[in-house]
């Protein structure tokens, strides 16, 4: 449990034109800042942050909240990851869980030791880089490497390549000469030592240098290739697993494609560090590298935070292709949608992207797209012939796949289409399906805090599809909401001491039922609040809420609040009045406007009612209905000539 005032440490140091100033090229208007939205394509800017309100919302898309929310929704954490996030951002001490003391030495030693090796790692990604570009044998050699590759300046500098020298210590004398300690240097796999005679040695040698970036940027990791084919040495030298390097939990790339996973929503996954590095380069930003490994679990539970769509990008190889089908499955257990893309014989993404251009790549890789289970039944089809027991195999391992689809509408589609190209029955498919879903569901334990998860993630997911449906339903209820934020601590009149209790006493005696989930929760909260005489209601409460549903939609109604150029007066020669200036004005109008909508539900109701006394033949009752109904039109015409609003039905 994260105690309320490290939120509110958190939320009171996030600046949010800060936060998403380093994702969104923020430029001024007004006492606003607007950009382009990194949540969907657009031309025009239409996202616009206040750092007054400390909120941010697109009027294209309706993205709103304040830096939590936006950190969650562009870097796809939950909220306490995000919270953590800009907790390190702003350098505020995370708190500590309850601990035994020899959890906590044991916890801080591997702190120490992340900090120290992060800042070896630092050092080393800047050395690699500067003999890159300013050691002799770098240019000559490493910087050649990589423009013959066909990579531009600006391309080597933004993911850091650089280049290790041909020799034994450079490196090791460095990094020893600016302080760093030898043995973290050999525990972080940069440095290496001899059993025999324990002597040291630089562990990358006349290799060019790709750092491996953590999700946040920061540089956890190398992997140096050689230039001359050497039998006796690998193609790469990579760093071992460290306290910040967990192979199977990293994806090559993933720092610089993330925003474009998320705005396209897709990713491309590709084999090899050039091939990124190429596609990048050509405008295709939205392409991870599994970096020459198999898909991991963890590899794709990170790509699932920012996607569901996964597109395949296959050398033209056969053998290469069906070595790589398991992982693919893998993709398809986790709910995925996976497409396949398959070159030419003889080609990759990186040299058929250098070979036909951007442009065009991009447009191969839109048409030629492939289902990667219609994909593998036709693949394994080709090895079939008339052999009816590689039928029978390939039969099996197609269905195998299906399988493992989570979504039943998905695997029933599949099943159908794979019916028709093994020219098998569909309902022999089905059975077999069927079987292979129990089979594993018996295989699965049920993890009683991971099904609690779930529950409560499905919950919350369910309540912000409600608050997205009833988005554009409930306007009034949004506009109370505004008023309530922005006026409630304000003087009313001389029976009402504050706009707030003048506004509950009006939604009791009108009966006004609240639909909408998160407006009713506000308000609720507000009513409890209240109950201290000394309490001011604030936005910055909800702003900063520990609901992230509740500060969207705070976010959400006050950024759509207007706001009055200084330059009109001027062009209409008038004093303009200040927003919040007829604010008694604005509350009247606002609860006249949700009135009008209660009375037109009650109106439905009793309409309902008449029509139902009228086929039981209840005469009486239809009558007492009617002079109802009378009622409440006139009721509604009052209101409405209040407003000036005119009634269409």
């Amino acid at each position: 449990m994260i105690p309320a005032s490290k939120i509110a440490e958190i939320n009171n140091a996030a600046r949010v034109e800060e936060v998403v100033g380093e994702y969104v090229n923020l430029k001024k208007r007004g006492s606003n800042l607007i950009g382009i939205c990194p949540f969907h394509d657009e031309k025009t800017p239409s996202f616009s942050v206040s750092p007054a309100k400390g909120i941010y919302k697109c009027f294209g898309c309706g993205k709103a909240g304040n830096p939590v929310n936006f950190i969650m929704d562009i870097e796809q954490l939950g909220y306490i990851d995000a919270l953590k996030f800009l907790a390190e951002k702003y350098r505020i001490e995370w708190p500590k869980q309850e601990q035994t003391p020899e959890q906590i030495t044991e916890e801080k030693r591997r702190q120490d030791e992340r900090e120290r090796l992060q800042i070896v790692n630092n050092f080393a990604e800047r050395y690699f880089e500067d003999v890159l570009w300013n050691d002799d044998e770098g240019k000559l050699i490493g910087l050649s490497y990589f423009e013959e590759r066909g990579f531009r300046p600006e391309t080597i500098k933004k993911f850091k390549l650089g280049f290790a020298k041909d020799s034994w210590d450079h490196f090791t004398n460095a990094a020893t000469g600016a302080g760093h300690n030898l043995e973290l240097l050999i525990n972080g796999g940069l440095v290496k030592r001899n059993d025999e005679n324990n002597k040291t040695y630089d562990a990358y040698r006349n290799r060019v240098m790709f750092t491996i970036h953590s999700i946040s940027g920061k540089p956890i990791a190398f992997a140096g290739r050689y230039l001359v084919k050497d039998v006796k040495s690998p193609k790469y030298v990579n760093s071992p697993e460290t306290v910040l390097y967990h192979k199977s939990n990293e994806l090559y790339g993933l720092f610089f494609a993330k925003q474009s996973i998320s705005k396209n929503n897709l990713v491309y996954l590709v084999e090899g560090y050039t091939d990124v590095i190429t596609l990048h380069q050509a405008g295709i930003e939205n392409v991870v590298a599994s970096s020459g490994t198999s898909l991991t679990e963890g590899q794709i539970k990170l790509l699932k935070r920012f996607t569901e769509n996964v597109c395949v990008l296959y050398d033209g190889d056969a053998a290469g292709i069906k070595a790589s089908l398991r992982g693919t499955d893998m993709l398809l257990e986790a709910g995925l949608n996976v497409k396949i893309v398959l070159f030419p014989d003889g080609e990759d993404p990186d040299s058929y992207c250098q070979k036909v251009g951007g442009e065009q790549f991009g447009n191969y890789l839109s048409d030629a797209k492939q289902d990667f289970v219609l994909f593998k039944t036709n693949l394994l089809m080709q090895d079939v012939g008339n052999d009816p027991v590689k039928r029978a195999e390939c039969i099996k391992e197609v269905v195998n796949s299906i399988s493992k689809i989570p979504d039943v509408f998905k695997r029933s589609v599949f099943l159908h289409e794979a019916a028709k190209i093994l020219n098998t029955d569909e309902q022999l498919l089905i059975n077999e399906a069927n079987k292979n879903v129990r089979d594993n569901n018996k295989k699965q334990p049920v993890d009683q805090q991971q099904l609690a998860t779930i529950n409560r993630l499905e919950a919350q997911e369910q309540l912000l599809n409600v608050a997205e449906e009833l988005k554009n339903n409930d306007i009034q209820e949004k506009d109370l909401l505004r008023v309530i934020l922005n006026y409630g601590s304000k003087p009313y009149n001389e029976n009402f001491t504050t706009v707030a209790s003048y506004i509950f006493h009006e939604l009791n005696a009108e009966d006004v039922i609240l639909t909408h989930p998160i407006v009713s929760k506000v308000i609720n909260e507000i009513l409890e609040k209240l109950q201290d005489p000394l309490y001011e209601i604030s936005t910055a409460d909800f702003i900063n809420h520990s609901d992230p549903l509740v500060t969207v939609l705070v976010a959400d109604v006050l950024a759509a609040e207007p706001e009055i150029s200084p330059n009109w007066s001027k062009k209409i020669d008038e004093i303009i009045e200040p927003i919040g200036h007829n604010y008694k004005q604005d509350v009247d109008s606002c609860l006249i406007r949700l009135q009008l909508r209660n009375i037109d539900r009650l109106i439905e109701e009793n309409r309902k009612v008449i029509a139902d006394e009228e086929q039981n033949g209840n005469i009486d009752q239809v009558e007492i209905h009617t002079e109802v109904h009378m009622h409440l039109i006139k009721k509604r015409a009052d209101l409405a000539h209040k407003t000036l609003t005119t009634i269409l039905k």
